[in-house]
């Protein structure tokens, strides 16, 4: 059954069941060049549970022994009422709708950021910026939503928007679970419903610039808002809803930042914190409630500046990109608050982190959300504490740069491709690189792991690399031999200790790490190797992403061409209640 749209792994078969390929759109003076991608293509997924439209039958109500008369009646209640206060804002927001698609948010108070929406008390010490000694603050009663229409703006920055005939009754005619898939290509961010074979895509937008980067937030998801955060290649920020058509700008015309953005990140149970990684070697803090403020990042090594090592690495005139981070705070940082300032107008950035003096290409949350494993174009693996601002860890590759990286869903793991042809297994409570896997010819484009078939003891992922080749690994650690250690290794402090020592950062506490955070690649003699369980190669353009669903797993090329494999039967049918950890694609199932 091997094809072109079909391939035989271990399972069984998997073959293409959808596939969506949309040409750029030209306009009379627009370049050529819209018709030749320069950007990768990137995949980010949600799933939405509708409403059910049709209420039980009395008889049923009856034979159960529940009277469901009058909780219907309040749930109608309910929605006539939301109805109404949405009807309302919505009357409000376009009211104030100007020709300008700046941010302008009212000015917003500093307060601790609330990471608390979903978050077990027992995780809610690690919330992204919070101080040990401030008690956090209330939950805010209402979410706010991007101000402007994209369909009525003036802004040159949107070129043009295109939604399927009918958007509103289609999404008013869904019930159960919705899985919602986003992509970009050329100067194109596309909406689509996955598993409905639609010829056209929900919404499709063009813009002035390229889309480089997007990522869609499961924490406000519902079924009449999403959230959705896109980052460009002139470092603009566009909050956009899908649903509603409306969205604003950040960052916009390189406020903070003119440089590329490489990737963009929710922060996890976050209404409103995200992340962005650019290609000058920074990541910055982004609250989509606030306004740009002005802001200009300290360089490390100028005469005139001090680096900010927060607060327990050792200052120093020369900063070592291997061994610290390089924390630039605005005047609104959250630990102003601890120092007792009170009144100060919260602005972006929230807080700015230099990474290394090449591009971070890609950044992933641990699936605890108490650390982010980051790559760059100087060939490294950098562990951070986001909590304390600091980095942990720090392993070099075995040749070029990294391009890609996936944390394991038990949080054992982090996997990454590179420029070295090769994908990488570390284990960063061990503090080594526990395999290498060999099977593709070419820079690897994108990994994943298939949660599916994850269970702590074996591990499947996947990957696909500019040589159009789809790899399944399998890979399991107690089979592997554990090369010995040699006797010059260097004892390490665990990431626990990085843990403990955020927590005691509010007591006044001057212990600090070991500086021993750079871990060079070992040989290949060091290392143990793994060998693919399938290699399918495509006919592709040049293939970009790859992501797991539970039913299926999707590819796409740098020319927007997304292919949906459906897995074998057997498998489309087991634990279909499992949920996706953060960092991998948050979809649950889809219809069709």
């Amino acid at each position: 059954m091997e094809s072109d749209s079909a391939f035989v792994a271990p399972e069984g078969v998997y073959s293409v069941t959808e596939e969506h390929c949309h040409k750029p759109l030209q306009f009379p003076n627009h370049s050529s060049t819209a018709a030749h991608p320069i950007y990768q293509t990137r995949l980010s997924s949600i799933t939405v549970r509708f409403p059910p439209k049709h209420p039980p039958s009395p008889g049923l109500a009856q034979f159960l022994g529940a009277n469901l008369t009058k909780d219907l009646k309040k749930d109608k209640d309910k929605e006539k009422d939301a109805l109404v206060k949405e009807r309302l804002e919505e009357r409000s927001m376009s009211s104030s709708d100007t020709p300008d698609d700046s941010h302008t948010s009212p000015e917003v108070v500093l307060t601790t950021p609330d990471l608390s929406v979903s978050t077990p008390p027992e995780h809610q010490q690690y919330k992204l910026f919070s101080h040990p000694s401030i008690s956090p603050s209330k939950k805010k009663s209402h979410i706010s939503r991007p101000k402007h229409n994209m369909r009525t703006t003036s802004s040159t920055f949107i070129t043009r928007l295109q939604s399927v005939e009918g958007l509103n009754k289609t999404l008013a005619a869904k019930q159960g679970e919705v899985t919602f898939l986003f992509y970009n290509t050329g100067k194109a961010f596309l909406w689509i419903e996955v598993g409905v074979k639609a010829k056209e895509p929900l919404t499709r937008i063009s813009f002035s610039a390229y889309p480089t980067c997007h990522d869609v937030n499961p924490s406000t998801a519902s079924s009449d808002r999403l959230d959705v955060i896109i980052g460009f290649n002139t470092g603009d920020l566009v909050w956009f809803d899908p649903i509603s058509s409306r969205y604003c700008r950040l960052n916009k015309q390189g406020t903070i930042t003119s440089s590329i953005c490489t990737a963009v990140r929710w922060v996890p149970s976050s209404p409103t914190l995200f992340l962005v990684s650019h290609a000058d070697g920074t990541i910055i803090v982004y609250d989509k409630e606030r306004e740009d403020g002005l802001f200009t990042a300290t360089i490390p090594n100028a005469p005139t500046n001090t680096p900010h090592m927060h607060p327990t690495s050792p200052v120093s005139d020369q900063w070592d990109p291997l061994s610290t981070m390089f924390v630039t705070p605005p005047p609104w940082h959250p630990e102003a608050i601890g120092r007792g300032e009170k009144g100060v107008v919260a602005k972006n950035p929230v807080s700015h982190w230099r990474l290394c003096r090449r591009g971070v290409v890609d950044f992933v949350f641990s699936p605890d959300i108490k650390f982010v494993a980051a790559i760059s174009e100087d060939g490294c693996l950098r562990v951070i504490d986001p909590l304390a601002e600091q980095l942990v860890d720090c392993y070099a590759s075995y040749f070029g740069s990294l391009t890609c990286v996936a944390w394991s869903p038990d949080g054992r793991f982090i996997l990454t491709g590179g420029q070295d042809d090769l994908l990488t297994i570390f284990s960063p409570w061990e503090q080594r690189v526990v395999a290498r896997c060999q099977g593709h010819s070419s820079f690897v484009s994108s990994v994943a792991f298939d949660e599916l078939r994850c269970d702590g003891r074996t591990y499947r992922f996947g990957s696909v690399g500019e040589d159009n080749k789809l790899i399944l690994w399998d890979f399991s650690s107690g089979a592997l031999h554990r090369p010995k250690v040699l006797g010059g290794h260097h004892p390490r402090i665990s990431m626990s200790s990085s843990v403990s020592l955020a927590h005691r950062r509010g007591t006044g506490s001057t212990i600090q790490l070991s500086p021993l955070r750079y871990h060079p690649a070992p040989s290949r003699n060091e290392v143990s190797t793994v060998q693919p369980v399938l290699v399918k190669q495509l006919d592709a353009d040049l293939l970009t992403s790859l992501a797991f669903l539970p039913r299926a797993l999707i590819t796409a090329s740098k020319a927007g061409h997304v292919r949906l494999w459906v897995r074998p039967f057997v498998m489309a049918n087991a634990s279909l209640g499992r949920r996706h950890a953060r960092g991998t694609l948050s979809a649950t199932d889809f219809h069709g």
